[in-house]
């Protein structure tokens, strides 16, 4: 099952960016209500709920709305009085396991789960957006059954934040279903492009598809077909960059990387495993000699920044693009650190008013190829 997300985090700017583009585009306004999964994750309301005090601290304009069992949520809440103050709390029976498959959690959980009901919160309109780290197939199942997919999207993604030489990028679909056809292609540029617009600030954001290559005659047929309507048919929130290949995704060549689930989630995992690799040498390098003891201490300050970059904590948080309301999927096995940024995030896209962008890109651009069909071509007229 995915693991793993990005999070949206300050960065130097990448490519198109005036400014810091990790810094959030909207950042006045009324306060933005969060519904909370408090069962969710391998450590449950220990850690979410500690997680969701941290994020208080940071974002004092939340409010959360919490849902899970009582006698495991409220001794907890307890020990944070301010956010207890800014919560409310909804007891559920049942709460979803981090083995369940996505149909028996549906079977069992649907309408009185806390994940459930985290998710329909935002249908109702009672919270803003939603976050979990428990099972991401059966968050995604349950997404998709209550809140439904935009109109004219048939499929949708998962975004995640990505870490660059440049600054931050947005990289989807990384895992929520596996192949895409050239239509679904083009539907999580635009996605992707709107998520930049909202988080980045820019007016028009570069965007890549994932390729094996930057040449026209390469990569698989939905992957060239999506490229070329993309390049005959330019859409006014985009900047179209053609192909990228895999080397590009760490050096942020593009502000949002397009491609379909099952590759998604492969590069993701491994630029995790890679991270993960380069930390462990590190740590060998740094400790095999006094000499080099000595020189990680003068190099004190440049490796914490490094640790800070690569902290798996910070790096938490994937998106859900393409529904009727925003749900963000936190790791599972994170801590307080790791909830805290995935309600960070969670606060950034609804105060930027990201699912509100994304609806008038798809409506603009569907009426707009709805106009050039209309248009009968001259030399069909006799």
């Amino acid at each position: 099952m995915y693991r793993g997300f990005g999070y949206f985090r300050a960065a130097p700017a990448g490519p198109g960016a005036s400014a810091d583009r990790s810094e959030n585009a909207l950042t006045s306004g009324s306060g933005i209500t969060i519904s909370l999964d408090a069962m969710g994750g391998d450590h449950g309301p220990e850690v979410v709920v500690a997680g969701a005090a941290l994020a208080l601290q940071r974002r004092p304009d939340t409010r959360f709305v919490l849902y899970g069992e009582e006698a495991a949520v409220r001794p907890v809440l307890a020990r944070f009085p301010e956010l207890d103050a800014a919560s409310t709390f909804h007891h559920c029976e049942i709460s979803v396991r981090m083995d369940d498959k996505p149909s028996q959690a549906l079977r069992q959980g649907r309408y009185k789960s806390s994940m459930w009901r985290t998710i329909d919160a935002v249908k109702t309109g009672e919270a803003d957006v939603a976050v979990s780290a428990g099972n991401t197939g059966a968050l995604m199942a349950m997404a998709k059954f209550c809140l439904r997919t935009m109109a004219n999207i048939e499929r949708p993604a998962i975004a995640a934040i990505w870490p660059t030489l440049r600054g931050d990028s947005i990289v989807l679909d990384v895992g929520a279903t596996i192949g895409a056809d050239a239509q679904q292609l083009i539907d999580f540029s635009m996605m992707g492009g709107a998520m930049a617009r909202a988080l980045f600030g820019l007016e028009r954001p570069t965007v890549g598809l994932l390729n094996i290559g930057v040449e026209e005659v390469k990569g698989q047929d939905d992957i060239r077909e999506a490229g070329r309507l993309l390049k005959e048919t330019p859409l006014p929130g985009i900047d179209y960059r053609g192909f990228v290949e895999g080397d590009d995704l760490g050096q942020g060549t593009v502000d949002v990387v397009v491609t379909e689930g099952f590759t998604g989630n492969i590069a993701l995992k491994t630029a995790e495993g890679t991270a993960r690799q380069i930390a462990a040498y590190l740590r060998a390098a740094m400790s095999r000699t006094w000499l080099a003891r000595a020189g990680y201490i003068l190099a004190k300050s440049a490796f914490d920044r490094l640790r800070d970059k690569m902290d798996p904590r910070k790096v938490n948080g994937g998106v859900f693009l393409g529904l009727n309301g925003i749900v963000i999927k936190s790791h599972g096995g994170t801590d307080a650190e790791g909830i805290a940024a995935a309600i960070d995030l969670a606060h950034t896209v609804a105060r930027a008013g990201l699912r509100e962008k994304i609806e008038a890109d798809l409506a603009n651009y569907h009426r707009r190829i709805s106009e050039e069909a209309a248009i009968v071509p001259e030399s069909s007229v006799s």
